[in-house]
């Protein structure tokens, strides 16, 4: 059983840059819920699934609170990252004190600690999903800023889908990024899993992980059975849809010149997200 990292893991302070905010471990039992929540309504499976996650990794991104007289904290954001850290058995979690009403310092704070090079993958892809949920930053806008193309946001956001046991090998170092990406086109987590223990176990370069996946979803029944080839600009689009919305898509075209686009989600909060990609 891994040993569960605990905040971030490395620290605050070696991960968020100083600024007029002030980082602290926050008790939750201190926590108070914002007034202002507009979201009443959490998806139980996300939150289950980033419970898992959290067990396994930790929680990688602060919540952002204010400090009150009677030395208790106002939620200002994370409300979901609060639910699922209580459902893992959290007694205190990262919190980034904010002084004032000015939102632009935290997203700032932000954006300058994913710039910084020792970050992992698993926790920029946390910091994206934080400028997502807490500041309503899109993929475009998150990539502008930070440097990097919407797609590569997308597709790192994307690695939070993973079972909880991927996600922990990635962050111990076992699997790489190339490695986790692979295991994402693999419908079945069980088997994504069983993949993931192998690659990490025999030292399996991220050709032989997209080679098991090649061949599980060719004799699995998740490959396409088309009787002709498919046309390359049909391909040539499936591709820039996933990389647009950091989600598998899959272009059924026949011959009569119709045909479907299936888009796939992992919960609620992952469709809406993708809903309001295509808006």
């Amino acid at each position: 059983m891994p040993t569960r990292r605990s905040g971030l893991g490395r620290g605050l302070e070696a991960l968020i840059p100083k600024t007029e905010q002030t980082f602290s471990v926050i008790p939750i039992e201190r926590l108070r819920p914002n007034p202002r929540q507009p979201r009443g309504n959490f998806d139980e499976e996300s939150l289950a699934s980033l419970a898992a996650s959290i067990r396994e990794v930790g929680l990688l991104q602060p919540i952002v609170v204010n400090e009150n007289e009677d030395g208790t904290y106002t939620l200002v954001a994370g409300e979901r990252r609060i639910r699922a850290a209580r459902i893992a058995g959290l007694a205190e979690v990262p919190g980034m004190i904010r002084e004032g009403e000015d939102d632009r310092l935290l997203t700032e704070a932000l954006i300058e600690n994913l710039q910084r090079e020792d970050l992992t993958i698993l926790e920029e892809a946390a910091a994206f999903q934080q400028l997502l949920d807490d500041f309503s930053l899109t993929h475009e806008e998150i990539g502008r800023r930070v440097g990097k193309s919407r797609s590569a946001v997308s597709n790192t956001l994307r690695l939070l889908q993973l079972p909880a046991s991927i996600q922990g090998m990635l962050e111990r170092g076992l699997l790489t990024g190339g490695h986790a990406r692979a295991l994402l086109g693999l419908e079945d987590r069980a088997f994504a899993e069983h993949v993931a223990r192998k690659a990490a176990e025999e030292g399996w370069s991220v050709r032989q992980v997209e080679d098991a996946v090649r061949t599980r979803t060719r004799v699995g029944g998740n490959a396409r059975k088309e009787r002709q080839p498919r046309p390359a600009a049909v391909i040539a689009l499936e591709e820039r849809l996933q990389d647009s919305l950091g989600a598998p898509v899959q272009i059924r075209y026949g011959a009569k010149k119709k045909g479907r686009i299936s888009i796939e989600f992992s919960s609620l909060d992952d469709l809406e997200r993708i809903f309001k990609e295509l808006l």
